[in-house]
Formats: structure tokens, sequence, C-alpha cells
């Protein structure tokens, strides 16, 4: 760890001083930066400049950001898509986060496709474009020509991105572990969790064959479908660091003006949209994680191209439908269905309060009580109900949130194309057959016939699972832990009841004594007296007076 920080101080060093400049020495101070790179203090507090004052702490975070480059950047983007976990003010300036970045040369860009290529550039290509169409963080597209003929788009990425990457991810954790020891929201937050989801994210984008199979998964969602088209991948020329595919025109779809010079119908177009996403996400399970109108362009016929398949977010089926009934619940209004709903796709935890729970889901509700359907916002509904939850501590998967950010930034194109269209209408068909299929008995027959090989399994080892259980209690090693709340309340009770059972004991002993004697001098035929005193008699009145407290005691608990 060591190590890591003396080879990095000079990132350490520029991080350090883009906290300072905009507005956040705080945090360098508290968390002792300072000390690690060898910086005085002084430098990181001094009070906010006025510069500062007069920006939010949203647009200060994504300046903060965009200062440090392609890992920063990306990872705001990424945690854009996570309004469950950060606020809607902080979520709106990471949208309009922009890879500020320069193309980088002509030459840099050959030397990586031949070297991933293994060949000459002229070789493999029949014309390629030495300037760029555009430039990101970790990337830019080429337009080129292959030899056999066919127009493509070359992503090629940028040289030495990853190592800088990976060697700002490991900066980010240490950051974010010395945050958990020092600050509560980072530890509320498992802002050390949170780094790691963000740079799977990130080192997905990293290999460009992971987006060329996302590419090839949704195209086969749409096969038979003519209105939406997803453009060819080029195998042969694609590796980790290069993607190449069919190069595609078509007419933004924010672009009202143009689409309607070129007589595309914008109610249809918007429909289309809708419609794909919600197969995407309610049928296939699989889906566009950011459809923006970079990404979604028109072609005649009123055709919807989608494009750059980077981000994808994956359903199971239990997820599916459990966000069917979500939708379902929401448009009906009905709180225990959305509670259902909430508390199936999340991880809970065991302090929900579910009273208090209802209460802010029916708060929310009032929200959106008496509202026109085509005036409901179905992605801002699911976002402040994943915002419920996670106050809650109820853990919602990533790809949910992910899910609640791509409705969201699909009704903004929807809207600007046809702002009277209803989303959640368009929604509810597919919520429901989803629902129907699911307990379609052919289905349900068919899920059951599935877990036989493994309940089957199950019950082949249970003789041999129940004869360890004996062994392990034989020998006494069975362990045993138990969680009980006020436990010092049930421990009193538990030592009246004790001392109770005790007395019960001492009770029932005295009195089989006394029986004792009774039966023996009666088969004796001569009195019972012990050092010239009436034992039986003696014993009878000590018993009557022990049995008349115990119904005392009993009588006085309350609990008889």
């Amino acid at each position: 760890m060591i190590g890591r920080k003396i080879r990095h101080i000079q990132r350490y060093r520029e991080i350090a001083f883009a906290f300072s400049r905009n507005g956040f020495g705080f945090i360098v101070k508290e968390l002792g930066l300072y000390k690690i790179i060898s910086l005085p203090k002084r430098l990181f507090m001094k009070e906010q400049d006025n510069e500062f004052r007069t920006k939010t702490t949203g647009e200060r975070i994504r300046l903060f950001l965009e200062e440090l480059g392609p890992t920063f950047v990306k990872l705001g983007q990424i945690a854009s898509t996570r309004p469950d976990l950060i606020p809607v003010s902080i979520i709106e300036e990471l949208e309009k986060l922009h890879d500020k970045v320069t193309p980088f040369t002509y030459e840099g860009a050959k030397a990586i496709i031949e070297a991933e290529l293994e060949g000459n550039l002229e070789d493999i290509f029949d014309d390629f474009d030495q300037e760029p169409l555009g430039a990101a963080s970790i990337g830019q597209v080429h337009y080129a020509v292959l030899k056999t003929g066919e127009p493509v788009a070359v992503k090629v990425q940028r040289p030495m991105i990853e190592k800088i990457i990976q060697t700002d991810l490991e900066i980010l954790y240490e950051i974010a572990s010395l945050a958990e020891k020092r600050f509560e929201w980072a530890a509320r937050y498992e802002l050390c969790g949170l780094v790691e989801e963000f740079s799977k994210a990130l080192r997905k984008e990293l290999d460009y064959t992971n987006e060329g199979r996302n590419a090839d998964r949704i195209a086969k969602q749409f096969k038979k479908d003519p209105h939406i088209y997803i453009p060819s991948v080029y195998w042969d020329y694609t590796t980790k660091k290069i993607l190449t595919m069919e190069y595609v025109e078509g007419t933004k779809l924010n672009d009202i003006g143009k689409l309607t010079r070129e007589g595309y119908n914008t109610k249809v177009l918007a429909e289309r949209v809708a419609n794909s996403v919600f197969h995407q996400i309610l049928i296939e399970g699989f889906f566009h994680g950011d459809p923006h109108p970079g990404n979604m362009v028109a072609f005649p016929g009123d055709g919807i191209i989608f494009m750059d398949f980077g981000m994808v977010g994956r359903l199971t089926p239990d997820m599916k439908a459990n966000f069917a009934t979500l939708v379902i619940a929401i448009m009906r209004q009905h709180t225990e269905g959305v509670i259902r709903g909430i508390m199936r796709m999340g991880l809970v935890s065991e302090e929900v309060d579910i009273q208090k729970l209802t209460m802010d889901v029916d708060d929310l509700k009032a929200k959106y009580y008496d509202v026109p359907l085509s005036q409901v916002s179905l992605g801002e509904a699911v976002n402040d109900l994943f915002a419920v939850a996670h106050e809650h501590q109820i853990k919602i998967p990533s790809d949910l949130t992910l899910l609640g950010k791509t409705l969201l930034t699909m009704e903004g194109v929807v809207e600007t194309l046809d702002p009277d269209l209803s989303i959640i209408e368009i929604a509810e068909p597919f919520g429901k057959q989803l629902l129907i299929d699911r307990f379609n008995p052919k289905n349900v027959a068919a899920n059951t016939f599935s877990y036989i090989g493994d309940y089957g399994e199950s019950l082949i080892e249970l003789p041999k699972k129940i004869n360890e259980l004996t062994n392990v209690v034989k020998k006494g090693k069975l362990p045993l832990e138990v969680d009980i709340p006020n436990v010092e309340r049930f421990l009193t009770k538990l030592d009246r009841i004790s001392n109770r059972l005790s007395f019960s004991i001492v009770l029932l002993s005295f009195s089989i004594i006394m029986v004792g004697l009774i039966v023996g001098s009666a088969m004796s035929g001569q009195s019972s007296v012990l050092w010239n005193l009436p034992a039986i008699e003696i014993g009878f009145t000590v018993a009557l007076l022990m049995f008349l407290w115990l119904l005392y005691s009993i009588f006085k608990s309350g609990r008889f």
C-alpha cells in the first residue's frame, strides 16, 4: 500500500489540488492526504473562494471530475445512474459531464490498429479518415472503408488509457478506505463497495469485445422487427482495443425541425422508441443502458437505429416479474403492491420498519395522486421509490437502478418527439403479459420441473447431512448463535422463570418427602414424631404455605 502511494505520488498531488481548487480542501485535511504527499496543511484549510460560494455542490463536483480527466469523468457518468444513492441535484450535474479531451494523433491510432490487427493499415482498409468523427475519454471513432467495400466506423482505444485508469482506480480505492474510517456517511454508503462496483463497470468498457457482444445480443432481439436496426459488428476487425461496426447514418431524434422537414412521423417514432425499450427490459431482460439522442437516430420509414452498447443492463426473470408488479402497482396507486415490489427487488435489512416504509410510500403516492397518467414519469416514480428503499436500508441491485436511469433518459427522448404519449400506459401491457406468462400453467410446470434435479440431489444428500449433524451434536460441537433484541429484559424474565421453577421443584421435593413420611407412619402404625415435634403436621403447614406463595406469585404476574 505504501509502495503504491509512493509510486503514484504525483497523481495524489493532482487529486489533492483538484479537491482544493473546487472547494473541497477540507476533505484533504480530514483524510490526512497532505501528510501522504508532504504538502503544507494550510494549503487545504483556506476558505472557499468567492467563485465557489456562488456554485452548488453538484457544480463543484462536476468541475472536480472534469479537471481530473477520463477515469473520473467516466466514474461520474456511471454514478449518475445511481439516483438511489446520490441526490437529484448532483445527478443533474453529473449528467452534464463531457469528455473534454482532444483527439489523439492519427499516427497513434494507426499504431494501435496495426498492433491489434497484425497488419499494415493500408492492407486492412481501402480508406481510413485521419480525422476522427468524434473523440471521448476512452477512445475515438474513425470512418473507414473495408477492402470489400463496406463503410465502417472504427473505434480505437486511447494509448495508455488502461494504465491511467488502473492507477486512478487504485488511488480512488485508497481514498475511499480512508473516508470510510473517518466519515460516518462514507461508512454508511459503503464507499469502498461503490468504488469497486463502478470500477468493474469501467473495466468492462475498456474491453471493446464486450460492447460488440452486447450489440449482437440486442440485434437478435429485433431481427424480426424491420423498424429497429442495430449496426453489425465486424469481428475479424475487432479486438479488446479495436471495435469495427457497420457505419450508419440517420437523423438525430432531438432535431424535431429536421425530422419534420424530412417527413418523419414523430408520434410513430416516439411510440417505437418506448416499445423497443420496454421490449428490451420486460421481455428480453437485457437492455441498452443509455438511450439518449446521441445513441439513437431515425432512418427512413420511421425506423430507429440504436448505437453505442458500452453500457447495458441485465434483469433476471424474477427481477422482470417484480418490476412488472411494481409498474402495475404504481399505475393503480396500490401501496401494498408497491411495497411488495420493492421488498422483492431489493436485499431487505432486518432493521426495516415496515410501518414507517408504508407511511413513506403513502407520502410519495400523494405526489402522483389524481395526476393524469399521461403526465406521470415512470422513470421518476421508480427512482423516487428506489430512493425511499435506500433510506430504509433496502439495497437495490445496480442493474435495477440503471433501469430507472434508462427509463428517465428514454422518457426525455419520447417527450421531445410526442409530449402527449403516456409512457406508463405503454408499459402496462408489457407488465401484464409478463405476469400472465409467469403464471401460465405450462410455464409453472416447466419451472417446477427445472428444479426437480436440484431438489432430488438435496434429498439424496439429506441422510448424509443428517448423519454429519448427528456426529457434530454427539461431540458437543454444535455452534449456536442467538440474536435477541432487548436482551436485558429477556434475561430478567428468564431469571424469574428459573427462580419460580426452582421453587416449584423444592416444593415438589418437600411434598414427596412428606408423602413418604405419611405412608411410612401408616404402614408401621406409629406416629411420626421427630425430636418431640409433630413432623407431618408441621410439614403439611410448610408445604401449604409454600403452595399458597407460589399461587400468589403466579397470579400477581398476570400470566396464569
